[in-house]
């Protein structure tokens, strides 16, 4: 067992050399998180190819394929990511209690988990036509999504299980793989969206195959290299009809991350909505679609340090270090403070730059440059939430911080929002201004469960591991 990797479990605090450790401790977390950030960009790139690939074959393809990747991220891939989110509290406790065979159970359970729902989620995905009509969309564009959308199926599957091994891998701070294994295949897909879309027949379909075969190499290399690597002898020892025992323990922490998970993703996505319905709403939608996108590329980076945290807390959980637990929140949140600043004082000096990749209009320029500092301060809150959201998997807190979500965005978030925009005619301004509302009610509350927890109550004995007893 002695070649078991746990850097993450190796520091041990020793009188003087506190602040040296909390040093060591950060560049633990600073190498464990940019292989994450590399890894969860390189998966958002492989369907967004798949997207840039299709509109450039004409508008109504391009609205079609974009209005499908929508509604396949707030539909489907924000609920695969939250589902594989009880892994991170199962397998990273049961690795820092040295239940190392567990952990391939886990995984099973979870996979099973993730397979049901998306046998429920492609069923809506193959109807999302009439359903988007329902929605009000234009007929055409909604025609366009859906024909896109069915061939997009294989890869929500393919995307579910990727996030379970993700995760199983994630806890055992064995991340490295991860980024050869998403960036290849993003490699892969921009040369077969082009041969599939531009070569072949299949054209506008071409697209969306191309996504789903890319999604299934990246599975197919990671699930090769867990089944025969060394690397998990002990955390992996084969398929067991023993996963069947741990879906329902595994539903009750996955369902409550799903629901943690998605919340927030429909909260961005009812703001574009929302802005459709603002006099000038062309301009009004492009800004706020604008925001949306830069808040979600921030989070990535932030996202690593989310997974660092997690990984981190529910290792020394498991293995009863309680204080090591405690130290690594305080590190990754000051972490998560610096690099928001660095983010901020970015856009603050290259605003104009980073909008003219998305427009080359003035007015939407000099809008969004009005909206940077609201974007700034929104930015701030939610790099400290996606911290303290990583907390929450690790320690098991996941229907706290579904609650937490609920509440934050949808009794206060959007309420302010709606009264700001469209009664006080503040509109874009007064729809960002009540989603910091939310975003601040959130990591308030966050932080606030973080600091009035009592620690030592929190420490998992191997016993309560055995008994299936979580955080």
């Amino acid at each position: 067992m002695a070649e078991m990797r746990t850097p993450l479990l190796e520091n041990k605090e020793v009188g003087w050399w506190k602040k040296a450790l909390d040093v060591q401790e950060a560049k633990h977390q600073v190498f464990f998180s940019v292989p994450m950030i590399v890894t969860n960009v390189s998966y958002y790139c492989i369907t967004l190819i798949a997207v840039m690939f299709a509109g450039h074959l004409g508008e109504l393809e391009l609205a079609g394929a974009t209005l499908a990747n929508s509604w396949a991220t707030v539909t489907g891939l924000a609920l695969m990511t939250g589902l594989s989110g009880a892994l991170e509290t199962l397998c990273g406790q049961g690795y820092g209690a040295k239940l190392y065979r567990m952990l391939g159970i886990y995984l099973q359970s979870s996979i099973i988990t993730t397979f049901v729902f998306s046998v429920l989620v492609s069923i809506v995905w193959f109807y999302s036509e009439q359903i988007l009509i329902l929605l009000q969309q234009e007929p055409e564009v909604a025609r366009m999504a859906g024909l896109y959308l069915k061939y997009l199926i294989p890869s929500l599957f393919a995307y579910g299980f990727l996030q379970c091994i993700l995760r199983f891998l994630q806890t055992q701070t064995v991340v490295m793989p991860l980024v050869i294994c998403s960036v290849v295949p993003l490699a892969i897909q921009v040369g077969l969206a082009y041969l599939l879309v531009y070569q072949t027949p299949l054209g506008f379909k071409g697209a969306a195959i191309s996504a789903s075969i890319s999604l299934w190499i990246s599975f197919a290399m990671l699930a090769i290299y867990v089944n025969y690597s060394k690397t998990f002898q002990y955390t992996w020892e084969g398929i067991s009809s023993e996963c069947f025992q741990y879906v329902l323990p595994n539903m009750k922490l996955a369902i409550p991350s799903a629901v943690m998970v998605c919340l927030e993703y429909w909260a961005f996505e009812l703001l574009v909505l929302l802005a459709g319905l603002m006099p000038n709403s062309e301009s009004s939608t492009s800004l706020i679609a604008m925001c949306v996108n830069t808040e979600a590329v921030t989070f990535m980076i932030t996202y690593g340090f989310a997974a660092a945290v997690s990984t981190r807390v529910s290792n020394e959980l498991g293995a009863g270090n309680v204080n090591q637990a405690k130290r690594a929140v305080a590190v990754t949140l000051k972490l998560s403070v610096i690099l928001a600043l660095v983010v901020i004082l970015s856009l603050v000096f290259g605003h104009n730059l980073w909008a003219s990749s998305f427009s080359d209009s003035p007015v939407i320029k000099k809008k969004f440059a009005s909206m940077t500092p609201l974007l700034a301060v929104s930015i701030l809150f939610d790099s400290a939430q996606g911290v303290l959201s990583g907390v929450s998997r690790g320690c098991g807190w996941q229907h706290l911080a579904a609650w937490t979500n609920l509440a934050a965005f949808y009794v206060i978030g959007m309420p302010v929002a709606v009264l700001l925009a469209f009664k006080l005619k503040l509109y874009a301004k007064g729809l960002w201004i009540g989603l910091i509302c939310g975003l601040c009610c959130q990591a308030c509350t966050l932080l606030v469960i973080t600091l009035r927890t009592k620690w030592s109550k929190m420490e998992l004995t191997v016993s309560d591991q055995k008994k299936h007893v979580l955080v």
